[in-house]
């Protein structure tokens, strides 16, 4: 499994990086300093998993996470307790104070036989299996793409959906648009943009547009200039 270490501390990163060696299922393929140099080289590396400090000068390892799609997994090491609680709110894979207790290291990656590889994936599509992070004020969330059923615009923001959450997160409907899969994830209307699997029920409606009610019970109205394409998509 490929990692990348993230880091502003130099000498964390080396006792880290010394620590891996004993691990030999971890592929070390590179170090940041922060999150502008972790943003790009998880662009050219595409790692599987990042070992995340939280506090750093600039963007703080949250901040990095909203500006990766998809997120890799993420192992948090950072010497500030206070975040633990936040960090698995995320749904973090662990969370390690330093210094770094070797057997606490061991056991955090224990944690990895079981998942998939992210880095292999293509990364210009985002499909059901891959998760985006998403924060909204103090709360925070990983979350895979097969479980949000609904994105709604609202202004410079868009809400997003699932299960009972519904976040609001500062990005445009249309950008969201361009990196989802068009077979998954469906523009209805100007605001509204909906996952197909979720989809129980298709009525016609007003002025040849469709209604299309959730399994969640929610209703979105499938534009008339839409219909026909969902009308595709669905093999109506």
């Amino acid at each position: 499994m490929k990692a990348l270490i993230i880091d502003d501390e130099r000498l964390a990163r080396k006792e880290l990086l010394r620590l891996l060696e004993a691990h030999g299922q971890i592929e070390v393929v590179g170090e940041a300093a922060n999150a502008d140099e972790a943003e790009r080289s998880v662009a050219e590396l595409k790692p599987d998993l990042l070992f995340l400090d939280i506090n750093m000068p600039g963007r703080d390892g949250f901040e990095l996470l909203e500006a990766l799609d998809p997120a890799p997994h993420v192992i948090f090491v950072t010497a500030y307790d206070e975040h633990a609680v936040k960090a698995f709110q995320v749904n973090a894979m662990d969370y390690l104070l330093k210094p770094i207790d070797p057997e606490r290291l061991a056991a955090a990656l224990d944690k990895l036989d079981n998942l998939p590889r992210t880095g292999s994936a293509e990364r210009g599509i985002l499909g059901p299996a891959d998760r985006i992070f998403i924060k909204d004020g103090e709360r925070c969330w990983f979350v895979h793409l097969r479980d949000v059923r609904m994105l709604e615009s609202e202004g410079n923001y868009v809400r997003v959906r699932f299960g009972e959450n519904k976040p609001l997160v500062l990005r445009s409907l249309n950008n969201l648009e361009k990196k989802l899969d068009p077979q998954v994830f469906f523009r209805a209307n100007r605001k509204q943009m909906i996952n197909l699997a979720w989809v129980e029920k298709i009525e016609p409606w007003f002025s040849g547009g469709l209604n299309c009610t959730l399994g969640t019970g929610e209703t979105v109205e499938v534009s008339r200039r839409q219909s026909l394409r969902f009308r595709e998509l669905m093999s109506l």
